[in-house]
């Protein structure tokens, strides 16, 4: 029966290392679909970034309770995911609680801590789900912001109590098995009492050996499977992030929020026409302005796209959505991200290459009223506990619907015009443009 154990762990192991293998790989190739873009200066800022942001949830505590129950289940993830060593090990091995002789008393208060994490997980993950559920916050609710309709809803609730399942089958499975050694059950070492598990211990008063050891077993199973099922699923999942938010903050944009990347062969028009140049620069015109469809934006933003968590901090803070246009800084990062997985699955179809599908991310994901409603005040950028730039993807899609298909609003056209022609979004001649200064030297010496 062990050897069958045994077995059938290691063709799951076996399984799950594959499937995230080829996961990992389509991902990775959908956002090498990206422009190239060079980010790797400044090593020792990125990393400081990085240490602080993603490890350390520096932006989660801006609001104090959250950030703590956020960290906790984060904590939580990582920390006990170190046990899972063991069991791994135990499973291939067909052992019990490998490291408990080698590491003598001190397993006890290594198993005690990783216990206390685990109920701090199920608390959070439990109180997390009444905020969805019962107090239903706003940025969460679907009659208010479409994006989070059927699966995007569903998705945050099902992860919840798919944690609280797996805190709830290590707590028991260590009752049980705490059960069986005061039993004296040969296949199981003696370590005495866990933290947590000796107070849900009595549960299993008068249950007899057998069924103890069939609970503790299944329980064992449905941890290691549910780690294994989640590994997967997290791949799928807005829960990419817990592994994306590492290179995507080491990535983030460096420059102030407000400095808007400029196009070098406009710039270089732009001075020749100010006379700041006297020949054109070196820029090459591209066969395309801005984007249109996912290749057209840079790796970063692809990145960007499947590192999002989905929170809602980016449009609870946008003033175009708050007052009722369909912008919204999270959905324009969904569908960046559907489009990569409708990339993805044609990929995946066609041996590694992606065979054209008549549709585009703008158009067909993304509309122009969601992309013309931006102010670019940066609330979004600022508000992103992982430093997405959704208004990135914004201008680079608005710039091709204006200087590539030449639609752009009535009001933007007058604008422009007075741009090519007096230098400025106003209509009267540059020489007059100081005219409203006329007389405040002599004013102000009369005061």
């Amino acid at each position: 029966m062990a050897i069958l154990q045994q077995v059938i762990f290691i063709a799951a192991l076996g399984a799950v290392a594959w499937l995230i293998y080829q996961r990992v790989g389509i991902i990775g190739k959908t956002i090498r679909l990206g422009k190239d873009e060079d980010r790797t200066d400044q090593p020792s800022k990125r990393l400081s970034i990085m240490m602080r942001v993603a490890f350390g949830q520096k932006k989660m505590f801006d609001r104090p309770l959250i950030g703590v129950l956020h960290f906790a289940v984060y904590a939580g993830f990582i920390l006990i995911n170190v046990e899972i060593l063991e069991i791994v090990l135990d499973g291939i091995f067909g052992t019990h609680r490998l490291f408990a002789g080698a590491l003598g008393g001190f397993y006890g208060v290594l198993i005690g801590f990783f216990e206390f994490l685990a109920l701090s997980v199920l608390i959070a993950c439990a109180l997390f789900l009444v905020r969805r559920s019962v107090l239903k916050v706003e940025r969460f609710q679907p009659a208010r912001h479409r994006e989070m309709n059927g699966w995007p809803q569903l998705d945050g609730k099902l992860i919840l109590v798919f944690e609280i399942v797996l805190m709830i089958a290590i707590l028991t499975m260590n009752a049980a098995d705490s059960a069986l050694q005061d039993l004296g059950s040969a296949h199981y070492p003696q370590t005495g009492d866990f933290l947590i598990s000796q107070f849900i211990k009595p549960l299993f008063t008068g249950w007899s050996e057998p069924a103890l050891i069939a609970y503790e077993r299944t329980a064992w199973w449905i941890h290691i499977l549910g780690i294994f099922a989640f590994a997967v699923y997290l791949t799928y999942s807005k829960h990419l992030h817990i592994v994306l938010a590492f290179p995507n903050t080491y990535f983030s944009r460096l420059e102030p929020k407000g400095e808007m990347k400029n196009m070098p062969e406009i710039t270089s028009e732009v001075k020749m026409m100010l006379g700041l140049e006297t020949q054109a620069g070196d820029a090459v015109v591209p066969e395309r302005f801005g984007a249109k469809d996912v290749p057209d934006l840079s790796w970063k933003n692809l990145m960007d796209a499947y590192s999002c968590t989905e929170c809602g901090r980016c449009t609870a803070a946008c003033p175009a959505n708050m007052t009722g246009k369909k912008l919204s800084p999270r959905k324009i990062m969904m569908d960046t991200r559907d489009r990569l997985e409708d990339i993805g699955r044609n990929m995946l179809a066609n041996k590694g290459e992606f065979v054209p599908d008549n549709k585009s991310l703008l158009g067909d994901y993304i509309l122009e009223e969601e992309i013309l409603a931006c102010t670019t005040c940066n609330a979004c950028v600022q508000e992103c506990p992982v430093l997405i730039n959704p208004l990135d993807i914004i201008l680079q899609l608005r710039r091709h619907k204006v200087m590539d298909e030449a639609q752009a609003p009535g009001s933007w056209n007058m604008m422009f015009q007075n741009l090519d022609t007096n230098q400025a979004p106003w209509k009267f001649s540059p020489s007059d443009r100081f005219n409203w200064a006329a007389g405040l030297e002599s004013k102000s010496i009369d005061s």
